[in-house]
């Protein structure tokens, strides 16, 4: 039994080793939403659908004009989100989640959820999506 176990524990430390983490969809689904900004950048797109960038920006509260706009671009290029420009002036653009993005919503409503459930220090509550 001893040599059984020496032999699994061998085969999940080789797999380990050998491993490409960086070619499996959870790596793939962190880079998109990877950075302080772009969960919540979504979440406000989820509650408010429509949402124009200075909107955003005061959602956001201390995010620069150039990290939101490039937040908004790297999202827009992931097809997380839609960017309409309406062409008028002054210039309009407005902001909305993607079909894609509505569905990635779903995974990011669960790590809120988990995250509430699993807080070390419950002192701050945000509440998730239902």
């Amino acid at each position: 039994m001893t040599g059984t176990i020496l032999g699994e524990s061998k085969m999940i430390k080789n797999y380990i080793e050998n491993a490409n983490f960086e070619d499996t969809g959870f790596a793939y689904t962190l880079s998109l939403i990877s950075g302080k900004h772009k969960m919540v950048i979504l979440y406000c797109l989820m509650e408010f659908e429509t949402v124009r960038f200075n909107e955003l920006k005061r959602y956001l509260k201390t995010i620069s004009d150039k990290t939101l706009s490039t937040n908004l671009k790297e999202l827009e290029g992931d097809k997380l989100i839609v960017r309409t420009e309406y062409p008028q002036i002054p210039p309009k653009v407005e902001y909305s989640l993607s079909e894609r993005g509505k569905s990635l919503m779903k995974v990011l409503d669960q790590l809120c959820v988990w995250g509430e459930e699993n807080r070390l220090e419950r002192a701050m509550t945000v509440e998730c999506a239902e």
